[in-house]
């Protein structure tokens, strides 16, 4: 995976960046920080929610006395409003990017509708839905946020915009892990402070920022130089790590 990824930069100007997961993982945080952090490094890129609407739905359905989304239009309705509303949104910020030549960040991308659909256990439309989904060209790098489920819960009810369940969010994991994509992702330990996730993800594009933006943030001050330096003594030469 390291070697077909570095090829991948040696083609040229970094074009698209999926940032894929759970509920809860922090991809709508990364996905901005990483759009940021492009632009400022002179890199110019742009955020793009690529979102299937099930938060809309939600509300909708909650409206109408309904619990959550599939309750309202049932499962295969759900599965087909996402992933009509998905590829729209991913179409319109793939033609906005070629346009511009700005780096698309993508807040989620294709693998997340077939992990939808697996999750919950719509699989013979996943066919379907790759059939649907392959004009689209795979990103660059696709980062997998990974985070316990238990952790996602967690962080989820602390937002309190909407809500998830743990079995959706357990189901949701598992079919991010048994995606035939899986072995192509760069997967980020997720559970850790944000900013710590946003170093892992920078240290994956680091070839793609420049030398100066990629250095450490705070580099170690220089010895000074002693008054009266003591005679040189022959060492072993030692790697450093």
């Amino acid at each position: 995976m390291a070697r077909s990824l570095r090829a991948r930069r040696r083609r040229g100007r970094l074009r698209t960046v999926a940032l894929i997961g759970i509920d809860g993982s922090g991809k709508t945080t990364q996905a901005h920080r990483l759009a940021d952090a492009l632009t400022a490094a002179g890199r110019r890129a742009t955020y793009h929610r690529n979102a299937g609407g099930r938060r809309w739905l939600g509300r909708i359905a909650q409206r109408f006395g309904r619990p959550d989304a599939q309750r309202l239009v049932g499962r295969n309705g759900l599965l087909a409003v996402e992933s009509v509303l998905r590829w729209l949104a991913i179409a319109l910020a793939l033609v906005s990017c070629l346009v511009t030549g700005r780096t698309a960040v993508m807040d989620r991308y294709a693998v997340c509708q077939y992990a939808s659909i697996r999750a919950h256990g719509g699989h013979r439309w996943e066919r379907l839905a790759r059939a649907t989904y392959r004009v689209f060209p795979q990103p660059q790098v696709t980062f997998l946020l990974s985070v316990d489920p238990a952790e996602a819960y967690r962080r989820i009810e602390r937002r309190g915009t909407d809500h998830e369940t743990m079995g959706w969010l357990t189901a949701a994991d598992t079919a991010y892990r048994t995606l035939p994509e899986y072995p192509t992702f760069v997967v980020v330990d997720a559970g850790r402070p944000a900013d710590e996730v946003s170093r892992q993800i920078r240290h994956h594009l680091a070839d793609w920022f420049p030398q100066a933006a990629s250095a450490p943030e705070d580099p170690e001050p220089e010895d000074p130089e002693p008054e009266e330096p003591e005679p040189r003594r022959d060492v072993a030469a030692q790697a450093r790590p």
